[in-house]
C-alpha cells in the first residue's frame, strides 16, 4: 500500500506537472517569437508599450499565484480536508471570499488604468498613450488569473496535479490565433518600426484583446475539472466561523509581500523604460524572464509543487524530522538539474536570442540579459523551495521580512542603473535582479534554520559542488562550440537565422547535458541516480 510520501508518487506527480509545463512553455515560446515578428522587441517603442500594459495583470498575478493563494489556500485546505464532508464547505467559502476580493480589485484596477499605466511608464511619456490603450483591455485579466490560481490551487491540494499546469496550452493556442490574425490583417513588423501613432482602435483591441481571451480560457475551463473530482462550486457569504480569520492574516502578510514586489517592479520599468527605443528596454527584459523561466518552471516549480502538499501535510501533524527532509530532497533535486540549465543558457544566450530578433547586435542587447538573469537562476529556484516551506509551515510573516530585504538591495541597485549607458541599463537591472536574489536566500536560509533547526546543510552545500564541478567541462566545450558555430560574430550560423540558432542550441544543449550527466554519473551522484533509477529499472524489464 502507497502512502503519501512514497517517493515514487512525488517523482510521477513532478514528471506529469512538467510535462505539461513543457508543452505550456514551448508554446509560450512560439507566442512570444510571433509578438516579436508582429511588433519587435529590442528597439521597438510598440513592443514595451504592450510589456507595460500585459505587465500590470501579470505583476499582480504572479505574486498571487506564488504568495497569498498558494500560500494560504494549500495549507488550509489540506487542515480543512478532515472535516466530515471533506472540505467542500470551507472550500465554497474560502472561494467566494478569494472572488469577491479579486473581482473588486480588478473593478478599481481597470478604472484606474490610466494612473496605473503612468505609476509605470511615466518616464518614457512618448508610450503612455498606448499602454494606456492597452492596459484597457489587458487589466481583466487580473480576475481570470485569479479565478485560475484559485480553482487550480484546489486541485493541487486534491492531488489533482494536471489541470493547473496542462490548461495554460489553451491560453498559449488562443493567444497564437490572436497573433496570427492580427499580423495577416495589419502587416508584421519584426524590426519594431511601428510608431504610436499607427496604431488605431482596431488594432489595440485585436492585439491585446485577444491575450486577455486566453487568460479568460484557461480559467473558466477549470471548473470542468473540479466537477470530474467531485467538487461543485456554490457561492457562500457565511465567512464567519469557520476559522478564515487565520487565513486571513496569513495572506495579511503576504499582501504586504505583494506591495513591496509591486514597488520593485516599478522601479524596474521606470528605469529600463529610459532605454526605449534606443536599445534593449522593457520588451526585452520580459523576453530574457521568459527564458529564464523555462527550467526553473519546469524543473522547480514541478518538484516543488509536488513536494509543498506533502509538506504542509507533515507541518500539520508537527513533523518538522520529515519537513527537514523534504525540504532536503526538493532542493537536491532541484539544484542537479537547475545547475546545468544556467550554464546552458548562458552559453547560447546569444543563439536564443536571435530565434526573437536574428542579427548578432540585436541578439547581444538581448542575449547579455539572459545573461545577467541566468546567473542567479540556481539561487532564485533554491528561494522558490525555501518560500514554500515556510508557507508549508504557517508561516507568511518571516517571507514578509526577506522579500522586504530584497526589494531594498533590489532598488538601491537598479536605481545606480540610471548612471550607466542606456543601451547596458536592462543588463544592469537583471544583475540588481540577481544580486538581490541572491542576498535574500541567504538570509532566508538563516531564517529557515532557526525554524527547523538544522537543514541538512552539509549534505546540500556537497550535492551543490558536485554539481557545480561537474558542469565546468560541459560550460568549457560549450563555449567552443558556440564560437565555432559563429556564435559571436556577425553573420554566423548561430544568430544569422532562427533556424541556425535553434541548431546550434539543440547541438550545444545535448553535447553540455550529455557530458554533464555522465561526470555526475562518474561522480556517483545520488540525486542523479535517484531521478535515474526507476527509468533504468522500466527499461530492464522492457
Amino acid at each position: 500500500m502507497r502512502t503519501v510520501t512514497d517517493p515514487d508518487r512525488i517523482g510521477r506527480a513532478s514528471f506529469f506537472l512538467a510535462s505539461g509545463t513543457i508543452v505550456s512553455r514551448l508554446l509560450g515560446f512560439l507566442k512570444a517569437i510571433v509578438l516579436a515578428a508582429a511588433i519587435g522587441v529590442v528597439g521597438s517603442t510598440s513592443a514595451d508599450a504592450f510589456a507595460v500594459a500585459n505587465g500590470l495583470p501579470n505583476t499582480v498575478y504572479v505574486i498571487v499565484a506564488g504568495g497569498v493563494l498558494s500560500a494560504v489556500l494549500v495549507p488550509q485546505i489540506v487542515r480543512a480536508s478532515t472535516n466530515p464532508d471533506g472540505g467542500s464547505a470551507y472550500i465554497n467559502k474560502l472561494l467566494t471570499l478569494a472572488l469577491v476580493v479579486i473581482g473588486a480589485a480588478t473593478v478599481l484596477a481597470t478604472a484606474l488604468a490610466p494612473v496605473l499605466a503612468w505609476i509605470y511608464a511615466g518616464s518614457n511619456p512618448e508610450i503612455l498613450p498606448l499602454a494606456i490603450a492597452f492596459a484597457w483591455w489587458c487589466l481583466p485579466q487580473i480576475f481570470f488569473y485569479g479565478l485560475y490560481t484559485l480553482l487550480g490551487e484546489v486541485l493541487n491540494a486534491r492531488r489533482s496535479f494536471g489541470p493547473f499546469t496542462w490548461v495554460p496550452v489553451l491560453n498559449n493556442i488562443v493567444a497564437l490565433i490572436g497573433l496570427v490574425i492580427f499580423g495577416v490583417l495589419f502587416g508584421f513588423d519584426p524590426d519594431g518600426t511601428r510608431t504610436v501613432d499607427d496604431w488605431d482602435p482596431l488594432m489595440i483591441a485585436v492585439l491585446a484583446g485577444s491575450a486577455t481571451l486566453g487568460i479568460v480560457t484557461q480559467a473558466v475551463v477549470l471548473f470542468w475539472f473540479w466537477r470530474r473530482i467531485g467538487l461543485r462550486y456554490r457561492p457562500d457569504f457565511g465567512w464567519r466561523g469557520v476559522g478564515l480569520g487565520a487565513a486571513g492574516r496569513m495572506a495579511g502578510w503576504t499582501f504586504g509581500m505583494l506591495l513591496l514586489t509591486t514597488f520593485a517592479g516599478i522601479v524596474q520599468t521606470q528605469v529600463v523604460l529610459l532605454a526605449s527605443g534606443a536599445g534593449a528596454s522593457l520588451a526585452a527584459i520580459d523576453n530574457a524572464w521568459l527564458v529564464f523561466m523555462l527550467p526553473h518552471s519546469v524543473i522547480t516549480v514541478s518538484i516543488a509543487t509536488a513536494y509543498f502538499t506533502r509538506m504542509s501535510e507533515h507541518a500539520h501533524l508537527g513533523a518538522l524530522d520529515r519537513v527537514r527532509d523534504d525540504f532536503s530532497s526538493a532542493v537536491r533535486g532541484v539544484t542537479v538539474i537547475l545547475v546545468l540549465a544556467a550554464a546552458v543558457l548562458m552559453v547560447v544566450a546569444y543563439p536564443f536570442a536571435a530565434v526573437f530578433q536574428p542579427g548578432l547586435e540585436r541578439a547581444s542587447a538581448l542575449g547579455n540579459v539572459i545573461i545577467a538573469f541566468a546567473i542567479g537562476l540556481v539561487g532564485f529556484s533554491m528561494l522558490f523551495v525555501v518560500q514554500r516551506t515556510f508557507y508549508a509551515l504557517g508561516d507568511t510573516r518571516t517571507p514578509f521580512f526577506f522579500t522586504l530585504f530584497q526589494v531594498i538591495v533590489f532598488s538601491a541597485a537598479a536605481l545606480a542603473c540610471i548612471a550607466l549607458p542606456v543601451q547596458w541599463i536592462a543588463v544592469g537591472v537583471a544583475l540588481a535582479t540577481t544580486l538581490a536574489g541572491t542576498a535574500q536566500l541567504v538570509l532566508a536560509l538563516v531564517l529557515l534554520r532557526r525554524k527547523l533547526g538544522l537543514l541538512e546543510g552539509r549534505r546540500i552545500a556537497l550535492s551543490l559542488l558536485r554539481d557545480l564541478g561537474a558542469v565546468l567541462i560541459p560550460a568549457a566545450v560549450g563555449v567552443a562550440l558556440l564560437i565555432a558555430l559563429g556564435g559571436t560574430t556577425a553573420g554566423g550560423f548561430a544568430v544569422t537565422d532562427r533556424s541556425g540558432a535553434i541548431i546550434s542550441m539543440a547541438i550545444i544543449g545535448i553535447v553540455m547535458a550529455t557530458i554533464y550527466f555522465g561526470v555526475l554519473w562518474l561522480l556517483r551522484s545520488p540525486e542523479l541516480r535517484g531521478f535515474a533509477a526507476p527509468l533504468l529499472a522500466r527499461l530492464s524489464k522492457r
